[in-house]
């Protein structure tokens, strides 16, 4: 076919060109659809379910009017799953209208897993009522409804859910500036939405409904508690298989009912929402993470320094918390003087830098601080200690001269890294810049974006962009860990601020005798505390490396014959810096070391008269493997070893 000397030349008007992805080019009617472009193609593109049209996501029902570059977007794609998943949510809400006609339907997306859908109605749904909306779903994707997109008037389409008696679509529709919306129907079902959805309800392959929760109207708790339904649909069934054994190991992996089971924690409603009760295990847990950050900054030359939990509220707004950063915070009144209960560390650490003249030869100065915080999470998005309202931070803050900023960086680059191995953490490194809120100029924040990427850039470190998700006074590196499952957590960040010191006057006399504005690097290695326990929680499942372990050993006797010398033992271990427990409770043996394996004690210690007799003990490690016996000497230096090899020789015995 010839297409003229350029593509395109000489074509008739009512004909236009389509490029495809692989480099096909084909001649087609004006308004032919995309579908049926794709079929008279004969190209490998019929498991297409949307397409890029001119880089615009678009149904592949969206018309040709004019030469046109194509790119598909399969099931097994992001974007392709993204547009699957986001269409689920549209049969799933259409077959909760049609079990529950009175229910009113708030929102349907997509999220990172899979979809939900917000629904109001007057009994929460149930696990029997997710089982019938399964069904009826499975009838809608057998019927092939075909989701047709529809341009009406925003007026006419407020007036079509009014008479509809669904809310919250106009709610969302007096809100939209555009004099033109869009509708999509399948069935019986007409949604408020952008696009683009898949083909038909047939495009649906495999899909499953996980759960069930309340959650406000647009998450704020003084609206109405709605019924969020979650689900997830791939474009096969092996990958939903997939999925779902993953779902059921993180649940056996879910920190907060390890939490219960391994007596580390709880909460209370009497106590109030997102505060952690730390329980002894707990507590040791912590208290090991706690010692370990701090002499691994004491090694690098930072300075343990403590700040106050309530600053007046006149120096909040000095830093710009006040006005960017209120709505997270708590204020409190003494004595008629305003104070605000402190969500960040910095306040008192520029201070203690303010406290006297710096001179060059100070800089860097660092300063660390396990600060406990207080910041107002809403209650719908506490999540164990994953979310919470009051945790501490191993919180640094580094004041140096610009020239020294590049390696400072590059030096908790490496920090961050050496402690990630210990912890066995792959990770990824994300740089934020700008948000629309946020303080400073220009210039001062272009200084602080190129000062993180070329640390990063020269060390060859790859990273991505997130535009405008930086802190409302620099941007920052984040730190996002991968754990044992591959899911993604953000605990370690970096911020650069130029900022922050030129509101508090910071300054320190140069070399040439005049005074000069130190940078301030905002920094952690765990984040918080809190967060970082609930992550190792899952990715251990509980079960820490012995170093870590809140339990290392515990004695167990045969019977109550060798009580005597499994409590001589008991003690000589504990002495020489096991954490060690004694199980002499009159129960059988077999008993005894399975609740030591469901506590996941790395270490038994069997005491019987074999061992009575020859003044040694036989260790089990929690896998079943039986050692030789040996003396409680021995074994103290054999969790020595075991502690030492896991942390690079960081950890031994006696942290606590």
């Amino acid at each position: 076919m010839y297409y003229g000397r350029f593509w395109g030349e000489g074509m008739s008007s009512d004909k236009i060109q389509v490029t495809f992805e692989d480099g096909r080019r084909q001649v087609f009617p004006r308004g032919i659809s995309l579908d049926e472009a794709l079929k008279a193609s004969g190209g490998p593109d019929r498991a297409w379910i949307a397409a890029r049209l001119d880089g615009n996501l678009v149904d592949l029902k969206r018309t040709l009017d004019a030469d046109a570059t194509v790119e598909g977007l399969s099931a097994d794609s992001d974007k392709g799953l993204e547009i699957l998943r986001h269409s689920a949510s549209h049969i799933m809400a259409e077959a909760v209208k049609a079990l529950f006609p009175e229910a009113r339907v708030a929102i349907g997306p997509a999220i990172e897993h899979g979809f939900y859908y917000d629904f109001e109605v007057e009994k929460p749904f149930t696990e029997e009522d997710l089982e019938r909306i399964e069904a009826k779903m499975a009838e809608i994707i057998s019927s092939r409804l075909t989701f047709q997109r529809k341009e009406i008037s925003r007026e006419d389409a407020i007036a079509f859910f009014q008479k509809r008696r669904e809310m919250y679509k106009v709610e969302l529709l007096g809100e939209i500036p555009d004099a033109m919306v869009s509708l999509y129907e399948q069935g019986d079902f007409v949604d408020l939405c952008r696009g683009p959805h898949i083909p038909d309800t047939g495009s649906v392959k495999a899909f499953k409904l996980t759960s069930v929760a309340g959650a406000y109207w647009r998450g704020d708790e003084r609206n109405r508690m709605l019924q969020r339904i979650y689900g997830t649909a791939f474009g096969d069934k092996e990958a939903l298989e997939k999925y779902l054994h993953f779902l059921e190991e993180a649940h056996k992996r879910d920190h907060r009912r390890l939490g219960r089971e391994l007596d580390l924690f709880s909460f209370s409603d009497e106590v109030g929402a997102g505060m952690v009760i730390y329980h002894p295990k707990g507590a040791i847990l912590r208290h090991i993470l706690e010692a370990f950050e701090k002499r691994e900054h004491l090694r690098r030359g930072y300075h343990l320094v403590m700040g106050p939990t309530l600053l007046k509220t006149e120096l909040w707004k000095r830093s710009g918390h006040f006005d960017h950063y209120r709505e997270n915070m708590y204020f409190t009144e003494i004595e008629e003087q305003s104070y605000g209960i402190k969500p960040m560390n910095c306040l008192a650490h520029m201070l203690i830098y303010k406290s006297k003249i710096r001179s060059y030869r100070d800089l860097p100065l660092r300063l660390f601080e396990l600060g406990t915080v207080h910041r107002h999470e809403k209650s719908g998005v506490l999540h164990g200690l994953l979310r919470v309202r009051q945790f501490t931070q191993d919180d640094a803050h580094i004041l140096c001269m610009p020239e020294q900023l590049h390696k400072e960086i590059q030096d908790i680059i490496d920090f961050v890294i050496e402690v990630m191995g210990i912890f066995g953490f792959a990770y990824d490194m994300e740089i934020s810049t700008r948000p629309e809120k946020s303080i400073g100029t220009e210039l001062d924040w272009e200084r602080a974006t190129n000062a993180l990427i070329s640390a990063l850039e020269d060390k060859g470190i790859p990273y991505t962009m997130c535009e405008g998700e930086g802190a409302f006074y620099g941007p920052k590196i984040d730190v996002k860990l991968r754990d044992a499952l591959d899911r993604r957590w953000q605990c370690a960040t970096i911020q650069c601020d130029f900022t922050l010191p030129e509101r508090f006057d910071l300054t320190y006399i140069g070399v040439d005798g005049q005074r000069h504005r130190p940078v301030m690097v905002h920094r952690v290695i765990l984040g918080a505390i809190e967060r970082f326990l609930g992550v190792l929680i899952e990715h251990f499942a509980g079960a820490f490396p012995t170093w870590l372990a809140p339990v290392q050993a515990v004695v167990v006797t045969v019977s109550d014959a060798q009580l005597p010398f499994a409590r001589q033992t008991f003690e000589k271990v504990r002495d020489l810096g096991v954490r060690v427990e004694l199980d002499d409770r009159n129960e059988k043996l077999g008993y005894k070391i399975r609740e030591a394996q469901v506590q996941k004690i790395p270490y038994m210690l069997v005491i019987g008269d074999r061992e009575v007799a020859g003044g040694h003990i036989s260790p089990r490690r929690r896998d079943g493997t039986q050692l030789e016996t040996m003396t409680p000497e021995s074994f103290a230096a054999l969790i020595e070893k075991e502690c030492l090899d896991a942390t690079k020789g960081k950890v031994g015995l006696g942290i606590i």
